[in-house]
């Protein structure tokens, strides 16, 4: 293959050779992000709750949990997961390791998300809910958790499409199926087309933020009519 070819041509070329291989691996790229991103919402919410929690050491723990995963890098995080877990008898095959790791960020991310939702809300609701005899339990998934959902959407959708975006470090660890960065990374060393290699797989990246962005901005406008 020349590498000196048009821009154009090594378009064509590429969509000629490894079209279905893209799409494949992009499939592979928004499973990870996708099971990620669920992951990490859940574990948030479980997160928040404990934060607002009337136990001082549990909203400690909570608060360091969420230090210390919202400033370690992905990529540091998942060669700790990969190669050190290991060494103490914890083994977890490559795609995991890397869906583990984008849930610790993103919970991490998600509960501070939640807990911003949690302080816009007005302390006289909660009062007033503790005054009508609630438990803390039905108070906070009743009341204070579904108003600050409906506050956090666009933060959820930053938060989705850097999850999307991060699967690219499933590149650093030989997956089963190649993600989208790693099938990059396999054609330039096979094929050396440089920059339209990383072009194509930027348009799967912007688009499916387009279309997570736009489905943002639809949900916000839903919620907004609901309150």
């Amino acid at each position: 293959m020349a590498t000196h070819q048009s821009l154009w041509g090594s378009l064509v070329y590429l969509l000629a050779h490894y079209g279905w291989q893209y799409v494949s691996s992009y499939g592979v790229a928004l499973r990870i992000g996708v099971l990620s991103f669920l992951g990490g919402l859940a574990l948030a919410f479980v997160l928040t709750m404990l934060r607002v929690s009337p136990i001082p050491p549990l909203r400690a723990a909570v608060s360091f949990y969420v230090e210390v995963f919202r400033n370690i890098p992905v990529l540091a995080l998942l060669i700790f997961i990969v190669f050190a877990l290991p060494e103490v008898g914890l083994v977890i095959d490559y795609e995991p390791s890397v869906i583990v790791t984008l849930i610790l960020v993103a919970s991490a991310f998600g509960c501070d998300a939640l807990r911003s939702g949690i302080n816009a809300i007005d302390p006289g609701q909660v009062e007033a809910a503790r005054s009508l005899g609630l438990t803390f339990f039905d108070i906070v998934s009743s009341i204070i958790m579904p108003q600050a959902l409906r506050t956090v959407v666009q933060p959820m959708v930053t938060l989705f499409i850097s999850v999307i975006v991060s699967s690219s470090i499933g590149a650093m660890v030989p997956l089963a199926h190649t993600e989208l960065t790693g099938l990059v990374n396999q054609i330039n060393t096979k094929d050396a087309l440089g920059i339209p290699t990383f072009f194509v797989a930027a348009l799967f990246y912007v688009c499916t933020g387009l279309v997570i962005a736009g489905f943002g901005r639809f949900l916000e406008k839903k919620v907004a009519l609901c309150r």
